[in-house]
C-alpha cells in the first residue's frame, strides 16, 4: 500500500490507536459500513445529509439545493466559527434522487464534509 508522507504523518498523529495498521483497519471498516448503508437505500427513503463548507462557497451550493428542493423537507443552515457553514438536510423521496443529491454535492469538491445518515 502506498501512502504519501503527509498522510503517514496525519495517521501517526491520530490518538487512541496502537499503530498505523489499526488506524487503517478502522478507516476501511468505516468506509465499508458507509457503503453498506448507502446500498440499503431503495424505493422511498428518509435520511439526513450533513454538509460542512467554507462560507465563501455558499453560492456554489445554491443551484444544487434548488435542483433537489422536492426531496428536501427541512434545511438547517448554521454559521460556525472560522467562516465555516454547517448544513443539515432532512430528505424524503426516491432513493435514487437522494443518492444523486449527495453525489452532486460531493462532485463540486467545495464541501469539506458530506455524510448521509440512513436510519
Amino acid at each position: 500500500m502506498s501512502l504519501s508522507e503527509q498522510l503517514l504523518k496525519d495517521i501517526d498523529n491520530i490518538q487512541g490507536f496502537s499503530g498505523r495498521s489499526e488506524v487503517i483497519r478502522s478507516g476501511v471498516k468505516l468506509l465499508l459500513d458507509d457503503l453498506k448503508e448507502k446500498e440499503r437505500l431503495k424505493g422511498h427513503a428518509e435520511c439526513v445529509l450533513i454538509m460542512m463548507h467554507d462560507k465563501k462557497f455558499e453560492d456554489v451550493f445554491i443551484k444544487t439545493k434548488h435542483k433537489y428542493e422536492d426531496i428536501i423537507s427541512t434545511q438547517v443552515h448554521s454559521n460556525l466559527c472560522h467562516d465555516k457553514c454547517l448544513e443539515l438536510f432532512v430528505l424524503h423521496g426516491p432513493a435514487e434522487k437522494i443518492t444523486q443529491f449527495m453525489t452532486d454535492i460531493r462532485k463540486n469538491k467545495r464541501a469539506d464534509y458530506v455524510k448521509l445518515v440512513v436510519p
